[in-house]
């Protein structure tokens, strides 16, 4: 059993053996659903296959014990727990961001599993760079290590992030804090993009017409000028962040960008100031403008890489946390 539990969704899937097809399974809404084990079994209820072995899952956190508890949501996720109710072998838990990683080893620009974010170059052999912002920013990369790929899970969506211009300076007094901060994650964020909107509307001295996310979005992909505004800022900021990530891990194999949002902004990000924002990157603008960049629009990353490290798992080098039974 495959499993990616986020802020907002949990998705499941079966992997019935080594390089077949993943079966899709009815997510969760984590906010809805009292618990991770309650959340599998609704999931697994309509399933006719054979009964999973063993559970590979990827949460929304630092994974550095066998209990943890989201960061973004109330759920613990205690693999002894859910290997138990279950019936597994063995539970495996793994950063969120460690199987999008994973799975731009699998999707294809010729199979429409991306949308390239500038011109279309082809990858190079170098470290690959995954973010993604949604319910919080995550984060990774894919680093060649002689044969293997090491999966790198951060945290970098907890990085300081400032103004950089006169517009911004003016905006940034308006912005609301967490713990006192302005990490990239406050503004790159679906909670982020809201809390832009708000400080647009500060900025302007006129009320914030918006009362969630989606009615920001849903607002500008229908050209109301307000909104579009604050998605046209969020993109400038997404391609600002997302190359100085590129620049950290000197990420020549490309950057790729999944979550819940960019997806539904594409054209937004094509036409927008991303790209611009991306290369400028003074001294190494020259370099920036040769990291090709897309966007994963297809719908299940992390469960496609989730089967991609079952399926390999000597192709891979990364960190996990788990139960096995005695």
């Amino acid at each position: 059993m495959l499993g990616d539990i986020g802020g907002t969704n949990a998705r499941f899937a079966v992997l019935p053996a080594p390089g077949e097809p993943v079966c899709l399974l009815p997510r969760a809404l984590t906010a809805q659903t009292p618990s991770p084990v309650e959340a599998i079994r609704a999931a697994l209820a309509g399933y006719q296959g054979a009964a999973p072995r063993s559970a590979m899952i990827a949460v929304a956190t630092r994974v550095d014990r066998p209990i943890i508890r989201l960061t973004n949501a109330a759920w613990t996720i205690d693999a002894q727990e859910i290997g138990t109710a279950l019936g597994l072998e063995r539970v495996t838990l793994v950063n969120d961001y460690a199987p999008v990683a994973t799975s731009v080893t699998v999707l294809s620009l010729e199979r429409g599993d991306l949308a390239p974010l500038g011109a279309v170059m082809p990858a190079g052999a170098g470290t690959r760079v995954v973010l993604g912002p949604g319910t919080g920013l995550g984060a990774g990369a894919l680093v060649p290590v002689e044969d293997r790929l090491a999966v790198l899970a951060t945290e970098a969506g907890h990085m300081e992030f400032g103004p950089t211009n006169d517009e911004e300076m003016a905006l940034w007094p308006h912005l609301e804090r967490v713990g006192g901060r302005v990490s990239a994650e406050v503004v790159l964020s679906g909670p982020g993009l809201l809390r832009l909107a708000k400080a647009c509307a500060a900025h302007r001295a006129v009320p914030c017409p918006f009362a969630k996310p989606n009615d920001v979005l849903a607002a500008a992909l229908e050209g109301e000028e307000f909104a579009g505004h604050a998605v046209d800022l969020f993109g400038r900021f997404l391609g600002r962040y997302a190359g100085d990530l590129a620049l950290t891990f000197e990420a020549s194999g490309g950057v790729f960008i999944a979550g819940g949002i960019a997806p539904r902004i594409v054209d937004v990000l094509q036409k927008g100031r991303f790209r611009q924002a991306f290369d400028a990157k003074a001294p190494h603008d020259a370099w920036a403008r040769t990291v090709p960049v897309y966007v994963i629009v297809n719908p299940e990353p992390a469960l496609q890489g989730l089967a991609a490290l079952v399926t390999h798992p000597d192709g891979f080098i990364f960190q996990s946390q788990g139960w096995q039974e005695a």
